[in-house]
């Protein structure tokens, strides 16, 4: 397996098609299950075992849900970062109750200039986690620009 999970979101994405692998992550994000294949890739190969985790424990299914957002939006065949189904997902995101989720979708949002989501970023330049904050503040500068 590629070491990086970039590599291996972008390999996953030239061997399956970069939109099998963005419903994945929506469907991740969604809180919902994929294929323990693809979430190995997302994540680590002890990830498909969260598929069976406790609800507390599944957050980090839409951490690396979020994260595969991050790179497959890249990928030539990707759907546009501003589908309303990629847009509604990321504003879920930046709501989660976990802060990693959180922390994560500001740096799609940032990368991807997902504008749509302005408000929900400058709401969590106020967030309980100071590296919400940070990635809030510094997502905000980049879609402001």
């Amino acid at each position: 397996m590629t070491s990086t999970p970039k590599q291996r979101i972008e390999l996953a994405c030239a061997t399956r098609g970069a939109p099998e692998v963005v419903a994945g992550c929506l469907a991740l994000i969604g809180g919902g299950d994929t294929d323990p294949e693809l979430v190995e890739i997302l994540s680590n190969p002890a990830g498909p075992r969260y598929l069976d985790a406790p609800p507390d424990q599944r957050y980090w299914l839409r951490v690396w849900g979020v994260r595969g957002l991050r790179w497959a939006l890249c990928a030539p065949d990707a759907p546009a970062a501003h589908d309303p189904d990629i847009v509604e997902a990321l504003l879920s995101a930046l709501a989660d109750e976990s802060w990693r989720v959180r922390e994560n979708a500001t740096k799609v949002v940032a990368q991807h200039r997902v504008d749509a989501a302005q408000p929900a970023i400058a709401a969590l330049l106020t967030d309980e986690i100071p590296r919400v904050r940070a990635a809030a503040a510094r997502a905000l500068r980049l879609l402001t620009n």
